[in-house]
């Protein structure tokens, strides 16, 4: 159960030189990240605005951030703008206090209200505490792609995974840009 002293709320451009903490430990010790150099404070703040506008959102824990997550485009060509991927990086020491749960449920919400279809989700294996909190939260795994990064030394899969937000309308909308704090 998650601490009542937990909160969700949009990143701010004050967030970012702890996002950018939080997610270098990533990049530099684990290969939950397929990146080799942890971003700067100014590309985190670049991939934080960049079109569509997605959200990205914090992780309180007795007022410390302790994680973020968020949502990108999922591919480039026009056909798949109703789709987002999403990805969610927390502090070691906030690891399994139920904030994964919070911050994704939150990201799936918004996402849904702005009008997306499907979000998708990799990771890279073996990562058994990712992989029990998509299946908790509804994703379904899609495959794997086999030792698709090397990362650390050693070859890494690459499970997909997706969840369903909406039922796809026949003649969708477009969906919306996210504005932090706002309605879409």
């Amino acid at each position: 159960m998650t601490d009542p002293r937990s909160l969700v709320r949009p990143a701010t451009v004050r967030d970012v030189d702890t996002i950018a903490s939080i997610y270098a430990q990533v990049v530099r010790d684990t290969s939950a990240s397929f990146e080799e150099t942890p971003p700067t404070r100014v590309e985190i703040l670049r991939r934080m605005a960049a079109p569509p506008r997605l959200p990205w959102l914090v992780a309180e824990h007795r007022s410390r951030i302790a994680g973020y997550a968020y949502a990108s485009r999922h591919r480039q060509r026009p056909a798949y703008r109703w789709s987002a991927d999403c990805s969610i990086y927390l502090d070691p020491g906030h690891r399994f206090v139920g904030l994964g749960r919070l911050l994704y449920e939150r990201l799936i919400t918004e996402l849904a209200e702005l009008g997306y279809v499907s979000l998708f989700a990799a990771i890279a294996l073996p990562n058994p505490a990712s992989v029990r909190l998509h299946e908790a939260l509804g994703f379904e795994a899609l495959g794997v792609f086999r030792r698709v990064g090397y990362k650390h030394g050693a070859w890494h899969d690459v499970e997909w995974w997706q969840r369903r937000l909406a039922d796809p309308p026949d003649d969708p909308s477009e969906p919306h840009e996210w504005r932090p704090g706002g309605p879409s």
